[in-house]
């Protein structure tokens, strides 16, 4: 099953490749909606995106409440991503 040509694929990988975190989600939700049924496993597997992520970025797309939660100039919203690990400065 393929929705685009191959070249098609390719500028959509790069493009990809240049988005920050937030905007690549979002990327990849629009080009999954627009293909409708299996676009979500297309557009994962061509874009190298969990199925998890990408349910997010449509979840934030759908909801602009979710959508407003992200700081401006942010990826995430606050207290999202890695947490911080303290490491001791004591030797034994």
């Amino acid at each position: 099953m393929n929705y685009y040509e191959p070249s098609v694929e390719l500028k959509m990988k790069l493009f990809y490749g240049g988005l920050r975190e937030k905007e690549r989600r979002h990327y990849a939700a629009v080009e999954s909606l627009k293909l409708g049924h299996g676009g979500k496993q297309y557009i994962g597997r061509l874009l190298s995106i969990s199925q998890k992520t990408l349910r997010k970025g449509i979840r934030e797309l759908s909801d602009e409440k979710l959508l407003l939660q992200i700081p401006e100039g942010k990826q995430r919203r606050t207290g999202g991503g890695r947490k911080k690990t303290l490491i001791s400065s004591q030797t034994h």
